[in-house]
């Protein structure tokens, strides 16, 4: 008994209370060595001792702390991001409703000037999704009920097109515009139409025209034309009308 208190050491050294002594000393030594017994047996259950374990213990703690700090910092940079594109949504439907409303306007107005007497209109189907709504387009020649864009003519959509299309440039008005055959379509009347708006327009902005309509080159103020006098060699030729229309006058008063 004696050599297996010295194996436990500290385990068995230390005192025990008054009365579980007691017991101890009312057992028979068959009785402590069976105690003994199933106390080493718990021992060896619990496996070696892990000398290193405190040393783990701080470097996971480290690395935890580390994580956290991780997660707080993603976290406020997602609150960071959530906030700004809010901010930003917010700007750019601030900013398309009030372009929108301009362009209606501006495009009601380029209507009325090549239908006169005649209503168009721009609208969102559903207003409340501004940047995934369709949009609708109606307009009336004078005269004619209110239409759908897909109930209008041929010739009338395309005019229509043409009135939509100055309505940006009015809206976000260029330096230059450089439009090709958009009159291609056209009938001679509107042909007129759009010429007589090319030269509204021409006295703020510089309109290139490329076009083989003669009601179109006779609202120009220079026609540039190209030649191919032998194969692969262009040649650019060009003529103001102004100069063309005094010598036509000179000739005729000679």
């Amino acid at each position: 008994m004696k050599r297996e208190r010295e194996e436990l050491g500290p385990l068995v050294s230390t005192p025990l209370p008054a009365d579980q002594d007691a017991d101890s000393q009312a057992m028979t030594p068959e009785e402590v060595d069976a105690e003994l017994a199933e106390i080493k047996r718990r021992i060896e259950d619990l496996g070696p001792v892990n000398e290193y374990a405190a040393i783990q213990y701080e470097e996971e703690k480290a690395e935890l702390d580390r994580l956290k700090a991780q997660h707080t910092d993603i976290s406020q940079a997602a609150e960071s991001l959530t906030t700004i594109i809010r901010e930003i949504d917010e700007e750019a439907r601030s900013r398309f409703e009030t372009t929108f409303r301009a362009l209606r306007e501006e495009f009601r107005r380029t209507f009325n000037f090549f239908f006169p007497g005649g209503e168009a209109d721009l609208r969102l189907e559903n207003p409340d999704e501004p940047f995934n709504s369709p949009i609708q387009i109606t307009a009336r020649p004078e005269g004619k009920q209110l239409k759908r864009l897909s109930q209008l003519s041929d010739g009338e959509r395309a005019l229509l097109g043409i009135a939509l299309l100055f309505a940006f440039y009015g809206v976000r008005p260029a330096p230059f515009i450089f439009i090709d055959e958009l009159d291609a379509p056209l009938d001679d009347a509107n042909v007129l139409k759009f010429a007589s708006y090319l030269s509204h327009i021409k006295e703020r902005i510089q309109v290139f025209v490329i076009t083989h309509n003669k009601r179109t080159m006779e609202k120009a103020d220079t026609i540039y034309g190209i030649t191919m006098e032998e194969p692969g060699v262009s040649k650019i030729i060009s003529v103001r009308l102004k100069d063309v229309k005094r010598h036509h006058v000179a000739v005729e008063e000679a």
